[in-house]
């Protein structure tokens, strides 16, 4: 329910914060708008707590590696997010595009060069300094340097298994990231290119699953308090203090039976479901709905550019569209277990049809 419930709030962020929809509800409704343009982002935080306790579920639930190659199990993980996310950069280069000739407006990507393809392929377009092709990919980037980085952690340290106030070295060493993360490199944003500046919130979710497994989950809660107190009173930042609350409540609310009755009741909830199955498919919804927010603004903008509600009928109508949308990508590509070849095809389809639009778009120009 979480996750479906933050990916909600994502899409809802990226509908107010890119017009010209939002800015023309916002003669109605302003500081609805402008709230969702403001906090509705920090769901991130939760996704990346989120990301860690899963991580330390499948990697090291006691704080020892559990897997057998490091490089299989990156290269796994590079496949999954590789094959929605070169579909979707697809999609976006496709509808950029087409609304690209009547739909001038900053949201609409630039016509793609061939070195922006290819970095957005490898998920190196920070890094390199190119533009994203689509909103939010530069979380897909982050979420696999972290996994890439913990993988690596807790390979190396198998290899030098020492116990240390009960203690893995692995989970030693995760900590001291968390720390050095929320105290020096997530206060230069500078460094968001790099999992360094997210493995606080990251590893405070590692720490909160060693916390809902362990007979002691109050050692581990004042573990989290003490992180998270000292690193804001350092420098108070909400999205911080967001993942603090994320990491706490997840670990406590793992520990609750989950045949326990008011779990069992609201599980049973049509809202519930609802969420449930949002967070299914969230990865996929966060990826496509950009280019059906970009798709939609164009249209209503076109046709309705200065009805408020019509243009909050538009935002709603994108919402639901990117939920459809989101859903056929994870039916057809994400829930589908993904091989080298086909995650090639796609990024190549992705390469060729963005040097195709830059030709085209280059000849019309003349």
């Amino acid at each position: 329910m979480t996750k479906g419930a933050c990916c909600a709030a994502i899409v809802w962020h990226h509908l107010a914060f890119y017009g010209p929809m939002s800015d023309v509800a916002a003669q109605v409704t302003p500081d609805l708008i402008a709230w969702l343009t403001e906090y509705a982002r920090i769901a991130v935080q939760i996704f990346l707590v989120m990301g860690g306790f899963l991580s330390a579920a499948s990697l090291a639930p006691q704080g020892l590696a559990r897997f057998g190659s490091p490089l299989a199990k990156i290269g796994q993980r590079a496949l999954r997010l590789l094959a929605p996310y070169s579909v979707a950069l697809l999609f976006a280069v496709l509808v950029a595009a087409l609304v690209r000739p009547w739909f001038a407006h900053d949201s609409v990507p630039a016509e793609p060069t061939w070195q922006q393809l290819i970095a957005n392929a490898l998920m190196l377009q920070d890094i390199s300094g190119e533009d994203a092709l689509s909103a939010g990919v530069w979380y897909v980037a982050i979420d696999f340097q972290l996994f890439a980085a913990v993988t690596l952690l807790f390979a190396l340290s198998r290899r030098w298994a020492r116990t240390w106030l009960g203690l893995q070295l692995g989970q030693h060493v995760v900590i001291a990231l968390t720390a050095l993360s929320l105290l020096v490199f997530n206060r230069h944003s500078e460094l968001d290119m790099w999992f360094i500046y997210f493995v606080g919130a990251y590893g405070m979710g590692m720490l909160a699953y060693w916390g809902s497994q362990s007979a002691k989950p109050w050692s581990w809660t004042a573990l989290l308090l003490a992180l998270g107190f000292v690193s804001l009173e350092l420098d108070f930042r909400l999205r911080i203090a967001v993942a603090l609350c994320g990491a706490l409540g997840l670990l406590w609310l793992m520990r609750i039976p989950s045949d326990g009755r008011l779990v069992a009741w609201l599980s049973r909830q049509a809202p519930a479901r609802w969420l449930q199955s949002l967070g299914q498919m969230a990865y996929s919804v966060f990826l496509v709905h950009f280019s059906i927010v970009v798709l939609c603004n164009a249209v209503v903008s076109h046709l309705w550019p200065t009805q408020p509600w019509l243009n909050w009928l538009g935002m709603c109508m994108a919402f639901v569209l990117s939920l459809l949308a989101g859903r056929v990508l994870y039916l057809g590509v994400e829930a589908r277990t993904p091989s080298i070849r086909s995650v090639a095809r796609w990024e190549l389809g992705l390469v060729g049809a963005g040097l195709l639009v830059s030709l085209l778009g280059a000849r019309f120009a003349m």
